[in-house]
């Protein structure tokens, strides 16, 4: 599950700047303002354990709030003095604070106990240490094996930018055949995975055969950044294709990044933004990432319970703010969160266009906090609204042009980018040409969106997020 430079003066303190690869540390109590989508309505974790009064004392009860708390109090006591099996009181609290937030039905308020705060927090930044490959293991035809031996293959299917790995000269398409002198054969992808990991600092050696030559490499393991910013050149040069699978901390640094290589340096006259099944993640990286193609409008409205809707501006300096250079932006129903702010505010400025099929529909923002000695709590404090101040809670974005792929699409094919491609030069053909409306029919109620139907873990490590699925925790 949430959600710019930070989200504005409020009740709620804002984040601290964040580094190109990552953010850390809390200011007070507040840990961090995420927009999160689809922690289902049985939400992990939660009871409905009753309190009651503490032998004749009702500590941070007000006195307006004596009678209806008496209860609460009264069976906590009972429970304490009077039950026959064993009754932790601490369990009892972390069950009582749970039930508060089950009772707002709300599928994206949660309690978390301190373990399960704690984990949450530390999956939020897209971090991780180790020495940055990703691995899997392949038979000679290239398909799927599940133990190393002489017809199983560990093979790099991916080194990741600027990691430890990388910098070492390590390749994709290696097959680590030893770690640490020890050979690979009978290990599993996530025995592997076991020993590839460890403190930051350390040493592991990885022997590797690289079309038949043995290597050995000795690696240093380090923070590594989560990559989740993919790029392509497609139509010989013409256009940029950006893929964005979360928001995660260091998204919107590397975002940039590579979209001002495919505009200033490869030279492409159009982009096309893939947020096709993007969970979403930090808002100020929603922000950022939005700035990017919106220089000169409101991005968004931020909204309290009680205030009026706050417009969100563009942060100076994006790349590909220039009208004369088309984007579409794919969508579907995993496109949620951060993915929906960047959609809307492309759609609803007129800098770009939808394709696909109509997105998640997450309006709200979660903030997270912390409570001394008994774990934590994310809850909805604020609706953010479209440019047009249209709230899509429960109804999501529609798509300029509708992209439906067929049930039997061959691998390697992909209905709704080839659109979006053929869009785009039709655009550089004929800038004149306008972008068709998208067709919102209008509910007569809006309901609130139910679990997503991904579930997605996210490994990222500490503030402002902008999910757009559940967070597994484990």
């Amino acid at each position: 599950m949430s959600d710019p430079s930070d989200l504005p003066d409020s009740t709620a303190e804002t984040d601290a700047p964040q580094s190109p690869r990552g953010r850390g540390g809390r200011v007070g109590s507040v840990i961090a303002v995420l927009l999160i989508v689809a922690i289902g309505g049985s939400a992990l974790f939660v009871s409905g354990f009753a309190l009651g009064r503490l032998a004749g004392s009702t500590p941070g009860t007000s006195v307006d709030n004596q009678d209806l708390f008496q209860p609460f109090w009264d069976a906590y006591d009972d429970i304490v003095q009077n039950y026959v099996g064993p009754a932790d009181p601490h369990l009892l609290v972390e069950g009582a604070i749970g039930g508060l937030f089950t009772a707002l039905n709300d599928p994206f308020s949660q309690y978390l106990t301190e373990e399960q705060y704690t984990q949450t927090l530390s999956g939020l930044s897209g971090e991780f240490t180790g020495v940055g490959v990703q691995i899997a293991t392949q038979d000679d035809s290239g398909a799927s094996c599940d133990t190393v031996s002489d017809t199983c293959h560990l093979v790099i299917v991916h080194v990741v930018r600027n990691s430890p790995a990388q910098k070492i000269g390590i390749l994709d398409n290696d097959q680590i055949v030893a770690i640490d002198n020890a050979a690979t054969t009978g290990m599993t992808v996530d025995d592997v995975a076991g020993k590839l990991q460890g403190p930051k600092g350390t040493t592991v050696s990885i022997t590797v055969d690289r079309a038949g030559t043995t290597q050995d490499f000795s690696v240093t393991r380090d923070v590594i950044q989560r990559e989740d910013v993919t790029t392509q050149v497609l139509a010989n040069g013409k256009v940029g294709y950006l893929k964005l699978a979360a928001f995660s901390s260091g998204s919107s640094s590397d975002f940039h990044d590579l979209l001002d290589q495919l505009v200033n340096q490869d030279k492409v006259q159009g982009l096309i933004l893939d947020l096709r099944d993007d969970p979403g993640g930090y808002v100020d990286a929603a922000q950022k990432i939005a700035s990017e193609f919106v220089g000169d409008k409101p991005l968004y409205y931020q909204q309290t319970a009680t205030g009026q809707p706050d417009p969100q501006q563009p942060i100076p300096g994006g790349v590909a703010t220039d009208p004369t250079i088309p984007i579409v932006v794919l969508v579907n129903g995993g496109t949620a969160s951060a993915s929906e702010i960047v959609s809307a505010a492309i759609q609803g400025d007129g800098r770009g266009e939808l394709i696909g099929s109509k997105t998640y529909g997450k309006g709200t923002i979660q903030e997270f906090k912390e409570l001394s000695g008994a774990g934590g709590y994310r809850l909805s404090v604020y609706k953010w609204l479209t440019p047009d101040l249209t709230w899509i809670h429960g109804v999501g974005l529609f798509p300029n042009i509708e992209v439906t792929p067929p049930d039997n699409q061959p691998a390697g094919q992909d209905a709704v980018l080839d659109k979006g491609l053929q869009v785009v030069l039709d655009q550089l053909a004929n800038p004149a040409a306008t972008f068709p409306p998208p067709v919102t029919p209008e509910p007569t109620t809006i309901p609130a969106p139910s679990a997503s139907p991904v579930a997605v873990t996210d490994q990222t490590g500490g503030l402002q997020l902008s999910l757009a699925v559940p967070i597994v925790l484990g």
